[in-house]
């Protein structure tokens, strides 16, 4: 048996299939099981480098500007290679590993795509 989503209106779990179409039956919500995959992707967050590029995690990003390491005396020099790990939501939206310094977060408006 196959585990239907929860509704997406009221997040019952009490889903069920009728034809092509999803229902529950605590708020009488029908949706199709398509339309909400395709409003799932739409709906994922694009993150842009300074120059507009899309970025996508695996990319090689090089730093634009010089930044300063909270807590520390280290700086990220401008050109620093770094390859993006994955996309986060928040204010620093790029979870990297840089070299000599150990795993940090940065925002894309201070990265341009390799």
């Amino acid at each position: 048996m196959t585990q239907l989503p929860p509704c997406p209106k009221c997040t019952s779990p009490y889903t069920y299939q009728d034809q092509n179409m999803l229902i529950c039956p605590e708020c009488a919500h029908e949706w199709s099981p398509q339309a909400q995959a395709n409003d799932a992707t739409e709906t994922a967050k694009q993150v842009r480098d300074a120059n507009g590029n899309l970025l996508a995690d695996g990319d090689f990003v090089t730093v634009i500007k010089d930044l300063k390491i909270k807590g520390s005396s280290s700086v990220v020099k401008v050109g620093t290679k770094v390859k993006i790990l994955r996309l986060v939501d928040g204010d620093h939206d790029i979870d990297c590993r840089i070299e000599g310094i150990g795993p940090m977060m940065l925002k894309s408006e201070f990265v341009k795509k390799a």
